[in-house]
């Protein structure tokens, strides 16, 4: 007695796997654990099914984590160099303001040192 059978997929162990939403193609990672299960979409809300990985998926998750962990480094380095651009613009900011109340607080003594030249002619 024989039987035919389809050659199973090999599985790989892996940490997370990355795989898209069936309906609107939302990308995900989640833990191999979750692997066959099936939830609704957070995006469609539409039922997804977590495939489990195979050599093929491992190595593609695989290329996509590193892909990913670049973008991350990426965008991190892009964050530094604007959080340095705000922080030097509030320091100039806060010199403005200094300035300005300065230029206020003059202003003010000039006008009183005025009135009180007009005032001490007038008498």
């Amino acid at each position: 007695m024989s039987s035919t059978s389809a050659p199973a997929e090999k599985t790989v162990p892996t940490n997370d796997i990355i795989f898209s939403c069936s309906h609107c193609s939302t990308s995900f990672v989640v833990d191999s654990a979750a692997a066959g299960r099936t939830w609704n979409c957070q995006k469609c809300g539409n039922p997804t099914t977590v495939p489990h990985p195979t050599l093929d998926a491992a190595t593609e998750n695989a290329g996509k984590i590193s892909d990913l962990q670049n973008q991350l480094k990426e965008n991190e380095s892009q964050r530094t160099e604007i959080t340095g651009y705000i922080n030097q613009h509030s320091i100039q900011l806060h010199r403005w303001q200094l300035r300005l109340q300065t230029l206020k607080e003059r202003q003010e003594k000039l006008e009183t040192e005025m009135a009180a030249l007009k005032g001490s002619n007038a008498q």
